[in-house]
């Protein structure tokens, strides 16, 4: 936030007489979260992937542990079926990290 804080249009938004507030909720923070909503668009995949050695390791019933047991019996379609599971859950937490870089930053636009 300390380098945002410094960049020329927050002397200009400054100088406009917006209040330190206004300053440091509409402009500062919200540039801020860019790096932050990318480190957690790229982290929800090994969130999801721990979801697996949590569920094996504590014995938990899950999507996980179906995948796991299904490989030590070869069991190919329900793999694949939750591969898929995973694969989508990923790409859902992509697409919610694109919308928030949208809402974040209003210079992002997407037609």
């Amino acid at each position: 936030m300390l380098e945002i804080a410094q960049k020329d249009y927050i002397a200009i938004v400054r100088a406009k007489g917006i209040s330190n507030t206004q300053v440091i909720i509409k402009h500062i923070f919200r540039n801020a979260l860019i790096p932050i909503i990318t480190l957690l668009g790229l982290r929800l995949g090994w969130i999801i992937g721990g979801a697996v050695t949590t569920e094996i390791v504590f014995n938990r019933p899950g999507v996980g542990r179906l995948l796991a047991n299904s490989l030590f019996r070869r069991d190919y379609p329900v793999i694949q079926g939750a591969l898929l599971l995973l694969i989508f859950a990923v790409m859902v937490g992509n697409l919610i990290a694109d919308i928030l870089y949208a809402y974040a930053d209003p210079q992002i636009r997407y037609n």
